[in-house]
């Protein structure tokens, strides 16, 4: 069985239920496992991404689950599509937008609500989930942990700096799902999560656990795409491959480290940010410099202090080595609409924001290095009617919603406000 070790080192090793149903270390460190395993060449050659998923998450659990079981969970969880389409020359997206809630983090709140939910049963516990949102990820969660039995949720999302619709898709489920409105930032958001996953006097009370990417849960999920985007182009094991990724909290990119740990071929790593681009600076300074997050029209990647930026540093050890897989590049605001509406009149392709930020960031490699011409594959992570106001900045009208999002805007927004502090958290979770 994998053991699971604290990114800061004074915890005991755990298993990957324990890490997955405490979330967070109780040294406030991120769990990682001790090991990698590597990747069967088979999964290369499945055609179908659920059974991939299920061969791969085969071997991150490690037996802690029967085969039978898993392979349930899997296929319940990932039951949607991830279509890889060529753009134009050897550029590629990935479609993530394909789920309940149109975002990326479908895949994993899926998996994670199914697996937590599977292990709780199995010690007959309940839990209450806790995690922060600058946007996808709340509406992920709320719907992945929808009527999820032995499981409440409380999301935690700033106030009006996230788009309508994801309000609308996290604030209006009801049931065991409660959506707190914090006076303040995501960053605010994330730390006063992090401070009651140690509070030891509700730790005692409550079992608490969180669906944010400081879950290992939520990693494993992420590295299935990256992988089954590769299948699909490549069909020579020999070659490699660049991914672009979108970046706020860089639990997706971690993802895709950890597909290139267990043996995936990638060349490289472009990390796009928003203006809120500590981790591109560090790369260029070897200075690594948190700071509050800025408000922008990419909003699920305003975040001033990235969370799994440790557990990336935890993998590479040093700048140097992680600047050999990794390159960064930030994109404002403007930049990002000149970009939605440079792709839509090119080749008749919507972005989404967050998207579009990694589509500028392909642009600025490709500039810099003309002479590669391996496949870049980009992660497209949300559909872009979720931004129908910048879209239509962009290119001058809307865009159809789809279906799975009509819903939540025909029902009522419910929310709690609270102070952006811990203690606010806190008295909310003894007295609800």
């Amino acid at each position: 069985m994998i053991k699971y070790y604290s990114t800061n080192g004074k915890s005991e090793k755990v298993s990957f239920k324990e890490a997955l149903l405490s979330g967070l270390a109780p040294d406030k460190g991120l769990y990682m496992p001790e090991r990698f395993p590597l990747l069967n060449e088979t999964v290369y050659k499945m055609k179908n991404f659920s059974e991939m998923s299920f061969e791969i998450a085969k071997i991150v659990i490690d037996g802690e689950i029967s085969d039978n079981n898993l392979k349930n969970i899997i296929f319940d969880a990932l039951n949607f599509k991830a279509p890889v389409k060529k753009l134009h020359d050897n550029i590629y997206i990935l479609e993530l937008f394909h789920g309940p809630t149109a975002a990326f983090k479908d895949f994993a709140a899926r998996v994670m609500s199914r697996t937590m939910s599977y292990f709780l049963k199995e010690e007959n516990k309940k839990t209450s989930i806790i995690v922060a949102t600058s946007g996808d990820t709340g509406s992920a969660v709320a719907k992945g942990f929808y009527k999820i039995p032995n499981i409440d949720v409380v999301i935690l999302y700033p106030k009006n700096k996230v788009s309508y619709l994801q309000e609308k898709q996290l604030t209006t489920l009801g049931e065991n799902i409660i959506a707190l409105e914090v006076r303040g930032t995501f960053d605010d958001c994330q730390h006063m999560a992090k401070d009651v996953f140690i509070d030891k006097e509700l730790n005692f009370k409550m079992n608490l656990s969180s669906a944010n990417s400081i879950n290992i849960g939520r990693l494993f999920p992420q590295s299935f795409y990256y992988i089954w985007a590769y299948s699909q182009i490549v069909k020579n094991k020999k070659e490699k491959v660049i991914f672009c990724t979108p970046s706020g909290n860089f639990g997706n990119l971690t993802g895709g480290i950890i597909a290139k740990v267990m043996g995936l071929p990638v060349e490289l790593f472009i990390a796009a940010t928003n203006i809120n681009d500590v981790v591109p600076e560090y790369l260029n300074t070897g200075i690594y410099k948190p700071r509050e997050s800025i408000q922008t029209c990419s909003n699920a990647m305003d975040v001033g202090n990235p969370s799994n930026f440790a557990r990336i540093l935890d993998i590479y050890g040093t700048k140097e080595k992680m600047s050999r897989d990794i390159i960064g590049y930030r994109a404002t605001d403007q930049e990002t609409i000149d970009t939605i509406r440079y792709v839509y009149n090119k080749y008749n392709y919507i972005l989404d924001p967050h998207t579009a930020v990694g589509y500028k960031a392909v642009m600025d490699f490709v500039s810099e290095n003309k002479k590669i011409n391996i496949p870049i594959i980009l992660l497209s992570t949300a559909h872009p009617a979720k931004f129908n106001d910048i879209i239509k900045k962009a290119i001058g009208k809307v865009i159809p919603i789809p279906l799975v999002l009509k819903e939540a805007l025909k029902k009522e927004k419910y929310s709690i406000e609270i102070n952006n502090t811990s203690r606010a958290l806190k008295e909310y979770l003894l007295n609800r």
